[in-house]
Formats: structure tokens, C-alpha cells, sequence
């Protein structure tokens, strides 16, 4: 007779990938603030001076 799957072991194997994927993003939000000069690539760095 086949064994029962451990249902249990695999939620907390997936538990535990999400918390480490969690885990990454906070240290690389972490190193970014770190860094003020490093700038998203998708935000304009200045907008241009209104004429007058």
C-alpha cells in the first residue's frame, strides 16, 4: 500500500520559499535606500525647466 503524501511537509517547503523570496526583496529595498544616488531606470532624473 502506497504511503499517504505529507501534505504538511510541502505547504512548509512553499511557506518557506515565499518567506525567503520576502527575505530578498526587503535586503534589496534595504541596499537601494542605502544607496541614494542609484536611480530607477523607469523615473526620469529631472524634469525639464518650465519656460516663462
Amino acid at each position: 500500500m502506497p504511503k499517504k503524501p505529507n501534505y504538511n511537509f510541502e505547504k512548509r517547503q512553499k511557506e518557506l520559499v515565499r518567506k525567503q523570496k520576502q527575505e530578498d526583496k526587503r535586503a534589496r529595498k534595504r541596499q537601494e535606500e542605502q544607496r541614494p544616488d542609484a536611480t530607477p531606470e523607469s523615473a526620469p532624473e529631472a524634469p525639464p525647466p518650465a519656460p516663462e
